[in-house]
């Protein structure tokens, strides 16, 4: 179908590289994109017979990372086979359907499946970008009815200077990570996390990534005119998925028409003249309407496959109708304002046993956000192709159950909404979370949605600013999130603020921004249209912002302040020690730090450059294991008087344990003020002494003495005053050599 052939591009300062024809040659399409030697696979398959019955365009997009890309055997111990998709990728599929989706008509019922399988990455140049701009290529080379092209930009911003495509050392240094989606001069996915990040300055930046696109668009469309498919004709594809059965698309066609003139005169009093209701009570008004022309329908013995046909465009219709009342008349169907927001309302410490909780409600949609607060070895190690098990120590889960909805459903694991929300939550309070030093907690949140009716991504970021100051986690500001919506018929458009229901139609869109008092630190933006243009995200990002304001002004009256930490958290206790004493915690074979977590039924954690943090529920027991590491750890002093252990006798004294792992020599002289005959005359294994360092030779011998501790004992009067205790060491016998034990060289692997 494509022969082979090659293209090129420089694009910001890398090449571009574009192959075709050589591989997955059954598809529709199919393209090698490599940027630098980080090289992405895109296919694109579209099925030869329609779905019929289905009420939504039967898009997939896939996903899959491979670990060989970058040269990584994955990392569990007893399962090595790739299976389900890293969050990450469940992430990045989402990310490009949102940009991929708005350019297909929404009625095809041909399943259209694209997949982006990484080949090679060469940890400089992330894929996330290059996979938007590699599955746009496909779907626009492909027969397949596409409204491109498309291109996927990433833009950074490091020390004030706005960065086309940073590289992965240019990320760590950025404070803006923007990946968005663009077609001509609009903007169809925004996908961005910040560090309080001003308005202007995302618009910027959003406008310098257009401006640097326009170079890649002509590439793609180039290749596109040398090589590209003739589009299949979508009319008679959507003709094909309508026609089965007896009726005619036509006829049922007509049949709807008709249902729109019947509804036309009631509409406004079914869904623009009643009370401030609910969701539920807005659905329940719609079906009085929309049964009573399925009744009629019935009455003319119309089939059933043209009552479906009605029943299934009812919705859109609804929506339609609510996108013309917002754009005539700035009515919207609970008679609020177009940047009003829900009734609000918060509370904190729900839950009695849990670390932190909060309930937040935004109108009908309402969230419990739930802390748990950890030791620092229960961070999440990531075994992900871009990450080199890297600790995650702030997770956040999102859970919407079908109740939520007021719907019966089942009971699996997370969906792909429900991993994009939580990761979108991730984001948004990343900034503003207090470092290891200052907290070592792993943090996980849990927010469990109780009611769903628009904006529920966006309630779980409130909720776990709430959660988290309830649990005593000192953030350094409160994060809020809002979800912005939008009217649109050409040109002419109104921007909502809040979200619900029926505003997200055609001609919408669902643009989230979170954010503090001071600043952007999230946004993921979808749209129902064929891309925003500048000034609606402009209007769009202001409009925002006073919402944003207004909610944290709320949050703030329920509490302002983190609290002191649960009762029921565990306690961290943080020591520095020089990390060349790691090995004396550690201990041969771990033999030590395995003794003191077990005796003092704590959590050990040691970073590598001698941070070490203790964790238990217990405070006696945490404060002994504490005690425990700083004896280890200790640096002896001459001088310095101890209690110890007599571990061992020899004929010429007695050695004493005074720190775990550390013991002196007590010569037979220095054991009593009067003259020793034998060791076991004044002690025997076991015994309990206080001990005085009086030498701490060239070997690192301690040298004791228990006589010099003696009450009686007068320094004036000592005859061995000015002698060192080596010196009494050795006139003992010198054949005897002072052993202290080998200690083998552990090996430490960081408990995590």
């Amino acid at each position: 179908m494509f022969k082979e052939q090659k293209f090129e591009l420089e694009f910001a300062g890398r090449k571009l590289k574009v192959e075709i024809g050589k591989v997955a040659k059954q598809t529709n399409a199919a393209c090698l994109v490599s940027y630098g030697d980080t090289l992405v696979l895109a296919t694109a398959v579209m099925s030869k017979e329609t779905q019929p019955g289905l009420d939504f365009f039967p898009l997939m997009i896939e996903v899959r990372e491979k670990m060989y890309a970058a040269g990584k055997i994955k990392g569990s111990r007893f399962v090595k086979k790739e299976g389900r998709p890293s969050d990450s990728s469940v992430v990045d599929a989402r990310m490009i359907d949102r940009g991929l989706r708005p350019l297909f008509n929404q009625e095809l019922r041909n399943e259209v499946q694209v997949v982006i399988t990484t080949l090679s990455y060469d940890e400089e140049n992330l894929f996330n970008a290059l996979s938007i701009t590699a599955a746009a290529l496909a779907l626009h080379l492909s027969d397949i009815p596409w409204l491109g092209p498309l291109v996927g930009i990433c833009v950074g911003r490091v020390d004030g200077k706005l960065i086309i495509n940073p590289t992965v050392k240019q990320l760590e240094q950025s404070d803006l990570q923007l990946i968005f989606s663009v077609k001509d001069d609009k903007v169809l996915m925004v996908d961005a996390q910040g560090r309080e990040v001003s308005e202007e300055d995302m618009l910027k930046a959003l406008e310098f990534g257009i401006k640097e696109a326009k170079p890649l668009l002509a590439f793609i469309e180039s290749i596109r005119s040398q090589v590209g498919l003739v589009k299949q004709e979508e009319n008679l594809l959507i003709e094909e998925a309508q026609a089965s059965g007896e009726a005619p698309l036509a006829e049922k066609k007509a049949v709807f028409d008709e249902a729109k003139k019947f509804f036309a005169p009631q509409i406004d009093k079914y869904l623009f003249n009643q009370p401030i209701g609910t969701k539920r009570e807005r659905k329940e008004i719609a079906k009085v309407l929309l049964d009573e022309f399925v009744e009629k329908l019935k009455a003319e013995s119309k089939p059933e496959e043209i009552i479906e046909y009605v029943k299934n465009k009812f919705e859109a219709y609804l929506e339609d109708e609510t996108r013309k009342a917002i754009l005539e008349k700035d009515l919207r169907v609970d008679g609020r304002r177009l940047n009003q927001i829900r009734p609000l309302a918060s509370e904190v410490g729900l839950l009695p046993r849990t670390h932190g909780s909060a309930l937040f409600s935004r109108g009908e949609t309402q969230v419990l956000s739930i802390v748990t607060l950890g030791a620092p070895g229960d961070a999440q190690t990531l075994d992900e192709i871009t990450e080199n098990d890297t600790q995650k120590r702030y997770m956040h889960f999102y859970n919407c159950p079908s109740y939520s909805f007021g719907e019966v459903g089942n009971f699996r694991g997370p969906g792909r909404r429900e991993i994009g929300h939580g990761v979108l939550a991730e984001k948004a309070l990343m900034p503003v979370l207090p470092g290891k030093e200052e907290f070592p907690y792993t943090i996980l949140v849990v927010s469990e949605v109780m009611g769903s009716n628009g904006s529920s991504s966006m309630a779980p970021t409130c909720g776990s600013s709430l959660s988290l100051m309830d649990a005593g986690v000192p953030l350094k500001k409160p994060v809020a999130g809002i979800a912005m919506g939008l009217a649109s018929d050409g040109d002419k458009y109104k921007v909502l603020t809040d979200l619900q229901d029926l505003e997200d139609g055609e001609g919408g869109m669902d643009f989230k921004i979170t954010g503090t008092q001071d600043g952007i630190t999230a946004i993921q933006m979808d749209t129902k249209t064929k891309g925003l243009s500048l000034q609606i995200c402009r209007d769009t990002l202001t409009q925002a912002r006073e919402a944003r304001r207004e909610i944290l002004a709320q949050m703030a009256q329920t509490i302002s302040q983190p609290k002191e930490l649960s009762p029921y958290a565990p306690r961290i206790v943080t020591l520095q020690i020089e990390p060349e004493k790691i090995k004396d915690v550690i201990g041969t074979g771990g033999k030590i730090i395995n003794k003191i977590i077990e005796e003092c039924n704590v959590k050990i954690d040691i970073d590598d450059d001698g941070l070490v943090m203790i964790t238990g529920s217990d405070a006696e027991g945490a404060a002994r294991a504490v005690k425990w590491v700083e004896q280890l750890t200790k640096e002896v002093e001459v001088g310095e008087i101890y209690t110890g252990k007599v571990v061992r006798l020899m004929d010429f004294g007695a050695f004493v344990e005074i720190l775990p792992g550390k013991d002196g020599l007590v010569h037979i002289s220095e054991l009593a003020i009067n003259r020793v005959e034998k060791v076991t005359d004044v002690v025997n294994i076991g015994d309990e002494v206080k001990v005085k360092v009086i030498e701490i030779d060239s070997q690192n011998r301690i040298n004791l003495s228990m006589r010099q501790t003696d009450p009686a004992y007068d320094p004036n009067n000592d005859p061995k005053a000015g002698r060192g205790g080596r010196d009494s060491f050795n006139s003992h016998n010198n054949s005897h050599r002072y052993d202290r034990g080998s200690r083998g060289r552990f090996g430490f692997m960081k408990r995590r």
